[in-house]
């Protein structure tokens, strides 16, 4: 089953204007908390990131004078900006007509995902480099979901059952998600390496071989939720031709093959290197077109 199929079951509310409005009061506080949330989650994430990228900086330029980020700072800033970044989600998605699922609010989610579990694994090993890339990103998604309208569509009257698919649809893509964006530095280093030309940026990063156990580790573990995700997908979905789910459930499953293949490949033949990162980016990219692909067409072309 697809990723975040239960988005179009026949269960969904347009807004219109017969819906009764909330009380001012109570309006202007969940609009408040909304606000002041996704600000702090903004700039504690800029706070965090912009000494990892001086620093990312000052080592391409062979500047090895500068002193290293502090570490437990930079760990609080990333506590309080993931914190805030998870309730300004709450608000966006969560609201008082039914649960938002668009594009952008999804969006904002994945990156909020992936920053959470950048962050967990920053407490097993050096890797605060990454922030100088993904906290940028979460800011941006934090203000497109804010900026953008997107279609009023709400789901409303979720089960148990589809609640877990949906969140385990949402942390298989976020870990994946991280996954790719290793196979990419897998193979930079890997390049540079051959050529004995690492410095700069790469030079800050992790060991190759740190980063490949890394890769395999998420996939691994994204495997694992992308499978549960199918499995109650399978379970609780039902209909597939009229909720336009068939074109989600082919790429999310070619995306299982796919990975499950590699995995296999890793353990039994060992594969690795050029071949490990190229399987890594064709699964992420069905992955990609299960969801995105086929809901930006769905939402902002064709209206549905």
């Amino acid at each position: 089953m697809p990723l975040f199929s239960c988005i179009h079951r026949h269960k969904l509310l347009k807004y219109t204007r017969l819906t009764p409005p909330l009380p001012a009061i109570q309006l202007a506080k969940r609009l408040m908390i909304h606000a002041v949330a996704s600000i702090v989650a903004v700039v504690c994430y800029l706070a965090a990131s912009v000494p990892q990228m001086r620093h990312l900086l000052s080592r391409r330029q062979r500047n090895h004078e500068r002193a290293q980020p502090n570490r437990r700072l930079f760990l609080i800033l990333s506590l309080l900006a993931v914190s805030a970044h998870g309730i300004s989600n709450f608000g966006t998605i969560f609201t008082p007509l039914g649960v938002d699922l668009g594009i952008f609010r999804v969006a904002s989610l994945i990156a909020w995902f992936i920053c959470l579990l950048a962050l967990l694994n920053t407490l097993r090993r050096p890797i605060e480099t990454s922030a100088a890339i993904l906290y940028p990103i979460s800011c941006i998604a934090i203000l497109v979901s804010l900026s953008a309208q997107g279609p009023d569509v709400y789901l409303q009257n979720l089960s148990a059952g589809m609640i877990s698919h949906i969140i385990l649809s949402i942390l298989a893509y976020s870990v994946l998600a991280i996954c790719a964006v290793q196979a990419l530095v897998l193979s930079a280093q890997e390049r540079e390496l051959k050529h004995h030309h690492l410095q700069g940026i790469l030079r800050a990063l992790p060991p190759l071989q740190t980063m490949e156990a890394m890769l395999f580790e998420g996939l691994w573990l994204g495997v694992i939720l992308l499978t549960t995700a199918i499995a109650t997908g399978a379970i609780y979905v039902d209909n597939l031709l009229a909720q336009h789910l068939l074109h989600k459930t082919v790429f999310s499953v070619a995306a299982w093959i796919i990975f499950a293949s590699l995995l296999w490949g890793h353990s039994v033949r060992g594969w690795r290197g050029h071949l490990a990162v190229r399987w890594t980016l064709i699964g992420f990219g069905a992955l990609v077109l299960a969801y995105f692909g086929t809901k930006f067409v769905l939402e902002l072309i064709l209206h549905r």
